[in-house]
């Protein structure tokens, strides 16, 4: 919430502005002085609309307010990085949305860990007629995530990012395991 900030000038006082006749009237000049009080931050706020819509120099509030208009998949729990990030690739994300790259893409936005994607389908071609189809007949899909620590992961929250960022159609699971490290290290 932003108030009224200490010293802020309007840059078109409305005492100049006034009829002449109020020009030396003490009472009017004052009293359009504490109107030009409220107005100097929506001028100021007018005059930088622009940052206000460009996430990585908008108030922290207005960008938590810009993740709702875009509309990702944040809790807002999030570093404030990771949320001008999120607003600023949220159309990029929502242009491959149900694919394997904007899952992909989606879920390290979230967790900050590219996840292994496994997936029933598949795509070829033949030169020969009746060839066998690709992938498997069952549909399906698995995300998992590994982290050195899994209990630092809510896997309630990369459901929900697995569930708005998959294909429609694909029934799916989501884990969080321990990140496989070479022997000894």
């Amino acid at each position: 919430m932003r108030g009224t900030p200490a010293g802020m000038a309007s840059p078109h006082p409305l005492g100049g502005q006034l009829p002449a006749v109020y020009a030396d009237d003490d009472f009017a000049q004052r009293f359009v002085e504490g109107l030009d009080v409220v107005l100097a931050p929506l001028f100021n706020v007018l005059d930088c609309l622009e940052s206000y819509f460009t996430p990585a120099l908008a108030p922290e509030d207005f960008v938590d307010w810009l993740t709702t208009w875009v509309g990702t998949e944040l809790d807002g729990t999030e570093p404030l990085a990771t949320r001008r990030r999120a607003v600023a690739t949220a159309v990029l994300l929502h242009r491959v949305r149900g694919t394997r790259d904007g899952l992909s893409e989606a879920v390290q936005l979230a967790f900050g860990v590219r996840p292994e994607i496994i997936e029933s389908g598949g795509a070829t071609w033949s030169r020969r007629p009746l060839g066998p189809f690709p992938g498997s007949p069952h549909p399906g899909l698995r995300v998992t995530l590994r982290v050195r620590d899994p209990s630092t992961v809510d896997p309630h929250r990369l459901h929900a990012v697995v569930a708005a960022a998959r294909p429609a159609h694909l029934p799916f699971a989501a884990e969080v395991t321990h990140l496989l490290t070479p022997e000894g290290t």
